[in-house]
């Protein structure tokens, strides 16, 4: 069964589910998704025994997890104390550097001006102003010099407000030109975890992933065996389960560092998916239903990669104003027709020649 708000009536989601319900009011669609309690209490009236966050609005929402737990509903995913940890990256990098990993100086975090100015005399610029609560790129300034700093936390402080509701940043030491290298974890709840190794998702527009790239093209074998060793025992160390994914920046030098967990599928699990045969999403509702890696037929060892997978976000946005959100027509759409090639697309329930629509949000 889904949920649906009014403006998602004809979305592809609600015509393959056997029950669909709406939520919300009309013309407040994003307020419909963000809505904790009609979204548990419509659960529970279906008679709905999980809910599935998938990687959108609630799915890193530490209140969800806790308001299903109270209604008796399992949250597909890591528990709230674990989303209250990773949504916080000031907390999440500290508690990386407990287990072992390698991570970026930083400074304390704090909404004020002032303390964030006198804390970076002990940084050294260029660096990053980033909000504790962000992601996808938004409350994220790079500062090149001290005199640009107060703007850029003024500025990533109130986007981080309107974003994520908390205006707290923090200062971070940027890596100059570096490789954004992320592992995929499982983990059941019963304490064992394992990788399914890694992606690359270097290319990026305004800190947002444009492609993504499974396995990382020329990483040293010692090198990945490190990075997936820290990924699997960062998750270990804060009691994670589901499927998450620990991310890393590795520098021109061959030195990486922790930079944040993402406690949800991704976008780009299916590269994953495509070089290890293992079906995340179904792994997860398993293990969200009591079932361990052992009873999935996973283990480390039975783990192998295999070939190569890219994802390519191909998103509509009108490149002579800025590469701005827009909406147009597509006249033509032509899918690659080897039978390996995994095709999926957005807007799939479109008619040829449909117009494409993104009435209230965009990546």
């Amino acid at each position: 069964m889904a949920v649906y708000a009014y403006e998602d009536r004809n979305s592809l989601h609600r015509s393959k589910a056997d029950e669909s319900y709406q939520i919300g009011e009309i013309g407040h669609p994003v307020r419909a998704y963000l809505s904790v309690d009609q979204i548990v209490e419509t659960a529970r009236r279906a008679g709905a025994d999980a809910i599935y966050p998938g990687y959108g609005f609630l799915s890193e929402n530490p209140e969800l997890a806790r308001a299903c737990a109270a209604a008796g509903i399992t949250f597909v995913g890591p528990g709230a104390e674990v989303l209250e940890l990773t949504g916080n990256k000031s907390r999440a990098v500290a508690a990386a550097r407990e287990a072992g990993l390698p991570v970026l100086t930083s400074s304390a975090p704090s909404d004020s001006v002032d303390e964030l100015v006198s804390a970076a005399a002990s940084l050294r610029f260029p660096l990053f102003v980033k909000a504790v609560a962000g992601g996808g790129g938004r409350g994220m300034r790079r500062v090149g010099d001290s005199a640009a700093l107060p703007e850029a936390i003024e500025v990533a402080s109130r986007e981080a407000e309107s974003a994520f509701g908390d205006p707290t940043v923090y200062l971070e030491q940027a890596v100059l030109r570096p490789r954004h290298i992320e592992v995929q974890i499982l983990a059941d709840t019963r304490g064992n975890v394992i990788h399914l190794y890694e992606r690359d998702c270097s290319v990026q527009r305004r800190h947002q992933k444009v492609i993504e790239l499974a396995p990382a093209p020329n990483l040293p074998a010692e090198l990945r065996d490190r990075m997936c060793a820290d990924a699997v025992a960062f998750a270990r160390h804060i009691g994670y389960s589901c499927a998450g994914t620990v991310e890393f920046l590795l520098d021109q030098r061959g030195e990486y560092v922790f930079i944040e967990m993402n406690p949800r599928i991704q976008v780009e699990h299916t590269v994953t998916e495509e070089i290890t045969d293992v079906d995340l999403v179904s792994s997860q509702l398993r293990i969200a239903a009591g079932e361990a890696l052992d009873d999935l037929g996973l283990e480390q060892e039975t783990v192998h990669p295999h070939g190569a997978a890219l994802q390519c976000r191909i998103t509509t946005e009108d490149p002579a104003n800025g590469f701005r959100p827009d909406t147009g027509r597509i006249s033509a759409l032509r899918t690659p027709a080897a039978p390996a090639s995994g095709w999926t697309a957005a807007p799939t329930s479109a008619p040829r020649s449909a117009p494409t629509s993104i009435p209230c949000w965009s990546s």
